[in-house]
């Protein structure tokens, strides 16, 4: 019996990477998504191209899938996940309270099922599928599902409009931890199963997109449009080493990693950010900066960590400075921040609000300060 994935997220990383996977290891992949737009094209249209550019670059062709709109054919979906074998989500952590209603109404319809529904949430996030998990127990027990936080790494720069197909770098990481599954995990093919998720999440958290935001805000206040250019400029560049170099004092303290493989990473992410087949923009990298902002994300999370061991973290505060000044209308979280920093509010409660540090922490004075430079102009 063919086996069938209910995936959340017909997004880019959706069809791209996370889809394009599950087809590779046999899976029926059924698309749920709001987006009419993206739904109607998948449910016409019988096949799409995922290519692959950089080093080994190549071709797949992802068919046989399904699509059903979640929010009109909720009832579809959940009749999907009471007989599905896996599901997975790439809709943002933020979304994942909105799937998990859904979700959990899938799980009660398994009720009588002996087999427990393997969950993913490949999320750009720390326990992701922790965060799916505590959501759908709100609306439901899941006793009869596995969550498994997973790290995923591969840059899906701005597409061309109007199509199905996905270019992305040929680069991938897909690392899930083993440990909710008693020895029984999931065929998927690209997966690499490890015991101790942490390390893995935090050295691509604090260095890919710790690096690929601090380039886009630079860049972006600089007025330079894409990620290439940006790092094109050796003032820029060395910045966003001097950031990386903060990230690697941490990580190699903390999980062990040599001070010379840390390194080596950090040279294959500039050169993967800055791949000339992947025309990636700062603007598309630095939207949503009130998350990237957030308590535990790329910036605040690193440098609290290194405040707490009692090291500075002056560069990745630089990049706090230039992600307040990211100003970009088109985009809710940076109309909503440029809305907060000119609101008047002095610079501590905007500090506690955006980042969630408390005025306790030790970092949060230097954060202060970073919020009052940027509201004196």
């Amino acid at each position: 019996m063919a086996k069938t994935a209910v995936h959340f997220g017909a997004g880019n990383i959706g069809r791209g990477f996370v889809a394009q996977f599950l087809h590779a290891s046999g899976y029926e992949v059924v698309f749920a998504d709001v987006s009419e737009e993206l739904i109607g094209a998948l449910q016409r249209q019988p096949s799409y191209q995922v290519r692959e550019v950089g080093e080994d670059a190549k071709t797949h062709v992802v068919d046989g899938y399904r699509a059903i709109n979640s929010g009109t054919d909720e009832a579809d979906v959940v009749a999907e996940i009471a007989k599905a074998d896996l599901v997975t989500t790439a809709v943002g952590a933020r979304i994942l309270a909105a799937v998990a209603p859904v979700i959990a109404n899938g799980l009660q319809a398994r009720s009588g099922s002996a087999d427990r529904l393997a969950v993913l949430a490949c999320e750009n996030a720390i326990g992701g599928s922790d965060m799916l998990a505590d959501e759908v127990r709100t609306h439901a027990s899941a006793g009869n599902a596995v969550f498994a936080n997973c790290a995923i790494d591969r840059i899906v720069p701005e597409q061309a409009a109007g199509t199905l197909d996905v270019t992305i770098e040929s680069f991938f990481e897909w690392v899930v931890d083993r440990t909710p599954f008693d020895g029984n995990v999931p065929d998927i093919v690209g997966v690499t199963w490890v015991d101790d998720l942490t390390p893995f999440i935090e050295r691509k958290l604090f260095t890919v997109n710790t690096g690929h935001a601090a380039t886009a805000y630079s860049g972006a206040e600089r007025g330079l449009e894409t990620i290439r250019e940006a790092l094109a400029e050796p003032e820029l560049e060395a910045e966003v080493r001097a950031v990386l170099g903060e990230t690697k004092q941490l990580l190699v303290e903390k999980h062990g990693f040599s001070a010379e493989e840390q390194q080596a990473y950090i040279e294959k992410t500039l050169n993967r950010v800055s791949d000339p087949n992947l025309r990636d923009t700062c603007e598309r990298v630095g939207r949503g900066p009130l998350r990237k902002l957030s308590r535990h994300e790329r910036f605040i999370g690193p440098a609290a960590q290194l405040a707490e061991r009692g090291h500075a973290a002056e560069h990745l505060l630089a990049a706090v400075g230039a992600a307040l000044a990211f100003d970009v209308p088109e985009d809710a979280e940076s109309a909503q921040l440029q809305k907060l920093l000119s609101s008047g509010r002095p610079a501590a409660d905007l500090t506690a609000e955006i980042t969630g540090l408390g005025a306790d922490h030790p970092l949060f004075p230097s954060v202060v300060e970073v919020f009052e430079r940027r509201l004196a102009g």
